[in-house]
């Protein structure tokens, strides 16, 4: 499903694709991660996406977004938002879907393959408008979870699917210290 001589994109939606390996117990290790899929091309940009919360300067997420940003990705972030919902409970909202979606448009006319990772319903029409121009998207998920983190509208939509926990021992952490 990959060529050699294709031009690849990684468009990473954080949150989702941590809640996936949250929800099929392991952990991505992000070097390993990189390397997997520079074979499967010309791997031109590597985008990862995610809110952060301001002023945190303890979130579990600060280490691994300045990982990331030191070694081979393009970090793309916002504050996320605080407020309280209508039963009083503390909520965090911090939605990345139009910044992926318009980077991905943007860099559709310089490549030849999308790799998406993430489930959510809300980026179909995006890969349906980035293949009229051309462009074959692979969506990176799960169905092993309950319940699956992939919407079937965009595994309908999509190219190509890969099963997430087929990953695992290309891209997992290991329990070893």
């Amino acid at each position: 499903m990959f060529y050699s001589d294709e031009r690849l994109a990684l468009f990473i939606d954080g949150a989702n694709l941590h809640a996936a390996t949250k929800l099929l117990e392991f952990e991505i290790d992000f070097k390993l991660f990189h390397e997997e899929f520079s074979k499967y091309g010309k791997l031109l940009r590597a985008y990862y996406y995610t809110a952060l919360m301001e002023n945190d300067e303890h979130s579990g997420i600060k280490p691994l977004v300045d990982w990331l940003s030191y070694n081979g990705f393009t970090m793309v972030t916002k504050p996320a938002k605080e407020f309280i919902d209508s039963q009083g409970s503390r909520k965090i909202k911090g939605n990345m879907d139009i910044e992926l979606t318009v980077d991905a448009m943007e860099l559709a006319p310089h490549v030849d393959h999308i790799i998406l990772f993430s489930g959510d319903g809300d980026f179909r029409s995006m890969v349906e408008s980035v293949q009229r121009q051309g462009v074959r998207v692979t969506v990176v998920s799960t169905t092993r979870s309950q319940p699956p983190m992939i919407a079937d509208e965009l595994r309908r939509q999509c190219d190509n699917f890969i099963e997430l926990d087929a990953l695992r021992k290309a891209i997992g952490r290991s329990s070893r210290k």
